[in-house]
């Protein structure tokens, strides 16, 4: 059986200092405002490797996570950040890149006001920069940066592109027509990928009444993502911490172990660890 790989969490320090997004956000995010680091994940995964994605948009955040992952075995890769609009972008990748851990970079497209910054904004050189460092881009976004996203995409065939908690669909009153017609064409590229991760915090609190109901509202995500991007460009996440806003790490543990319960041992390997060790450029690990 192959190995499984969280392709998706995070940890930090607020006391860093520049997480604005928890500083900002209102009480709801208080049970974040906390450590959150290598240990205390390994209890819950039972040290299973992962890819540990930046969570603040500064260079100094992707220092801290690949100092981390000197002490800390289980950190396979990391998603950082770099200001890919700066003239000195490309530099700061290939400097970034000397770290074997380092795997991708992460713009936070939510959070930026123009919905069309990654098709406009990214200078042409640190883009191939990260194609010739074998490095990949981690696509946090909506619904609404998906037009720009996909023209991103076409214009850069040889990037490895992977949309995180596959654009995050509305989930409160169905799946939407655009976040629909929008994941289906940018799926037909080839060399776009998913992440299998975040959608539970999507959820209507209702729906995480029992992890039934979660099944229930996001069987009908995952069989368009299966059709769409089939198990070999699927990857699993937990995005923990941030998951335990809506329910614990074992919850979305169980939540997933049902909606792939149908699948060959050969897909669910894939979405669970085969998907990523090959996106992520990872050396293979010990089975599990």
């Amino acid at each position: 059986m192959m190995e499984r790989i969280d392709a998706h969490c995070h940890f930090w320090q607020p006391a860093r200092g520049d997480y604005g997004w928890l500083d900002s956000g209102g009480p709801q995010l208080d049970p974040l405002r906390r450590e959150f680091l290598p240990p205390d994940l390994a209890v819950l995964n039972g040290m299973r490797r992962v890819i540990v994605v930046q969570a603040a948009p500064s260079e100094a955040e992707t220092h801290f996570l690949l100092g981390l992952a000197q002490t800390a075995p289980q950190i396979a890769g990391v998603v950082g950040w770099v200001d890919l609009g700066e003239p000195e972008a490309a530099g700061r990748l290939a400097a970034l890149a000397r770290n074997p851990r380092f795997r991708g970079v992460r713009p936070m497209l939510q959070d930026l006001a123009d919905p069309d910054w990654i098709d406009t904004a990214p200078a042409p050189d640190a883009i191939r920069a990260l194609q010739s460092l074998g490095l990949g881009l981690d696509a946090l976004v909506r619904t609404q940066h998906l037009p720009a996203l996909s023209r991103f995409v076409a214009r850069y065939p040889d990037l490895p592109v992977v949309i995180d908690h596959a654009a995050k669909p509305d989930l409160s009153e169905g799946l939407g027509n655009a976040w629909l017609d929008r994941m289906r064409g940018l799926a037909r590229d080839s060399r776009s990928h998913c992440k299998l991760s975040g959608l539970l915090t999507e959820l209507d609190p209702t729906r995480l009444a029992s992890p039934a109901r979660a099944i229930e509202a996001l069987r009908p995500v995952l069989d368009r993502l299966l059709d769409w991007f089939g198990p070999a460009r699927l990857m699993w996440g937990s995005d923990w911490p941030v998951v335990t806003l809506a329910a614990g790490h074992d919850v979305w543990e169980a939540v997933t172990e049902a909606l792939l319960a149908d699948l060959s041992p050969r897909d669910r390997a894939a979405i669970l660890g085969g998907t990523a060790l090959r996106f992520y450029g990872l050396e293979a690990g010990q089975d599990a």
